[in-house]
């Protein structure tokens, strides 16, 4: 479920976590945009080199291993980086952008196979005509492949980094001790939603005591969600306590 104003996508999981995005400007995606076609340009241009070699024994079969090669290049490089990156690009990351699900479910592989396939259709006629013009009539800027792989493009501006040293408190976090549970929360906890439980514990007296036992609810039920935690480490550990718990493990690195 999700509500929309003024470039902001807010979506509720259905887990009941709640969180915003910030939806990419169509100026800041087209800048990404040329840094990655001059990453697949500059990979272009070893290639053609050695498909020169080919060129001797037989012109066609080169123009179409240079056909071949390019759509793989040019296709391959988005599926590849914006899989390994979680929906970033060479040129998203630098400009902080990350493709996300519409829903704000995990980014499947599909998904990005679709939209990074459908690129060709969004560059017709020419300079993206299709994808610009179907992007700037929708409020989420989704060009045709956002639409049909239910994505779309969000900007993450940079953050400071949370300080722990008032969300602590002094009860032992029996996590701490549960490496296997510490790494399967970090591999399945998406850093929207880490920060989006950071932020609660930090703005926890400005909430009512019914919203406050609420919030920590849903966001102790979703922690639970992604992965098994043993039964042991919740016993009288209240939700807000469990919530800060992971937060903790999920934020800081001990040697």
């Amino acid at each position: 479920m999700s509500d929309e104003s003024m470039g902001t996508l807010s979506v509720r999981t259905p887990e009941g976590v709640a969180f915003s995005f910030l939806i990419a400007s169509p100026a800041i995606r087209l800048a990404a945009m040329v840094v990655d076609l001059g990453v697949i340009s500059v990979a272009w241009s070893v290639i053609a080199k050695f498909l020169t070699i080919i060129a001797p024994i037989s012109e066609d079969v080169a123009d179409m291993a240079a056909i071949i090669a390019y759509f793989i290049l040019s296709v391959g490089y988005g599926i590849g980086t914006e899989r390994k990156w979680r929906g970033q690009s060479i040129g998203k990351r630098l400009l902080h952008l990350r493709v996300v699900d519409v829903n704000g479910k995990r980014l499947a592989f599909e998904q990005v196979a679709m939209r990074n396939l459908l690129r060709f259709v969004d560059a017709l006629p020419m300079a993206y005509l299709v994808g610009g013009t179907v992007a700037l009539l929708n409020r989420r800027g989704q060009r045709l492949g956002d639409l049909a792989a239910g994505t779309l493009v969000i900007w993450e501006p940079v953050q400071q980094a949370p300080d722990f040293e008032n969300l602590r408190g002094d009860k032992y976090n029996s996590l701490r001790a549960q490496v296997p549970v510490v790494a399967r929360l970090r591999q399945s906890v998406t850093p929207e939603v880490a920060r989006v439980a950071w932020q609660a514990l930090a703005r926890r007296d400005e909430l009512d005591a019914g919203a406050r036992l609420e919030l920590f609810a849903e966001l102790a039920a979703y922690f639970r969600s992604v992965t098994r935690i043993p039964e042991e480490l919740g016993e009288g550990v209240a939700d807000e306590q469990f919530v800060r718990n992971v937060v903790d493990v999920l934020y800081v690195v001990r040697g």
